[in-house]
């Protein structure tokens, strides 16, 4: 089940948050995730996150801030079971147009985004990490038909 996000739910969530950026960034180094760590707990509340739980265990959450999300992340014992297309879907019925970025080394996320209809719009190299960084775009399919919107 999707819910909103319960101030409760933040220590799992930043675990969850530590956990799959280390696994799936293997190309930064770990001490970026942790260095950022505190930074990111300190704001993630102000987002809309959209939590997945089932049976009172929190299997991933999705964060946006506006129209963007700031990321999608599933713990990796649920990991391919359809968590983070669950999560999307849900933020995309809620969203006539969501905007992120992700590495472009990332590129499962990536293969994941476009499968999900999302185009890229632009490339640039982050300058935290000096990484390539994509800035995706997905629009309501009711929107292309009119430009007006």
């Amino acid at each position: 089940m999707i819910r909103d996000f319960k101030e409760t739910d933040i220590e799992k969530i930043m675990k969850i948050w530590l956990n799959t950026n280390i696994r799936v960034h293997h190309f930064i180094d770990s001490s970026y995730w942790i260095n950022s760590y505190p930074t990111v707990e300190k704001m993630l509340p102000q987002a809309t996150i959209y939590v997945y739980d089932s049976s009172s265990q929190i299997q991933g959450f999705l964060g946006l801030n506006g129209d963007y999300i700031e990321g999608i992340f599933v713990d990796a014992e649920y990991q391919s079971k359809g968590i983070g297309g669950q999560l999307l879907n849900y933020a995309k019925e809620r969203h006539n147009k969501l905007l992120l970025n992700v590495y472009q080394r990332n590129e499962r996320a990536v293969r994941f985004y476009l499968k999900e209809g999302f185009v890229i719009l632009s490339e640039q190299i982050e300058e935290e990490t000096k990484e390539s960084d994509l800035t995706m775009v997905w629009k309501h399919s009711r929107l292309e038909s009119n430009p007006i919107e």
